[in-house]
């Protein structure tokens, strides 16, 4: 794994786009703070720019650089939640506008992950994560099912746990600076 985390650390930093195995689904990324590197994203993805994208980061000391204020029923959520779940907060900070939803706000998930956490902390900077699929098509259940012009034009793929079914994607809960707290997926 260490060789595979080392590569995809190298293309991250020089900006690349790359595909990977998350703790939910295959996404596809890059560095969050890269505006020039989301976008290729987005184009990859052939998604309207009207719909975000999340953001993964190693842990909680991570994700307070990027958010204002977080709201203390957080933390218990990351901590005690059974499945990868992603908090979509208000008032995030250092991060790019191209990466921000229409309102402003962020999804962020702490990955618990070994591989994720192992770039995420090599890299030092979150990452982009979207699920693996064209904007609209069902989500790949594992490697084989990406769609080829995806893995085509993709700059970087961290061949890691690519036989392993993976179908879970996160559950979403969107909590205000108010701790208002919406359910938007289970």
């Amino acid at each position: 794994m260490k060789e595979i985390v080392a590569e995809t650390v190298e293309n991250l930093k020089a900006g690349k786009t790359i595909l990977y195995p998350t703790d939910t689904i295959w996404g596809l990324g890059c560095d969050a703070l890269n505006p020039d590197a989301i976008q290729e994203v987005y184009l990859l993805k052939e998604r309207p720019k009207n719909k975000s994208f999340i953001v993964l980061v190693d842990s909680v000391p991570m994700l307070e650089r990027y958010i204002q204020k977080i709201p203390e029923v957080c933390y218990d959520i990351i901590d005690l939640s059974a499945k990868p779940t992603t908090i979509i907060y208000d008032n995030p900070l250092q991060l790019p506008d191209i990466l921000l939803a229409e309102d402003g706000s962020i999804g962020i998930r702490v990955t618990n992950d070994p591989f994720c956490k192992a770039v995420i902390q090599r890299f030092k900077k979150p990452i982009v994560s979207t699920s693996a699929n064209i904007s609209g098509a069902p989500n790949a259940t594992c490697f084989d099912e990406i769609d080829p012009k995806i893995i085509k034009n993709v700059d970087y793929i961290a061949k890691w746990r690519t036989k392993e079914k993976m179908i879970t994607p996160s559950a979403i809960i969107k909590i205000d600076s108010s701790a208002n707290i919406q359910i938007i997926r289970k």
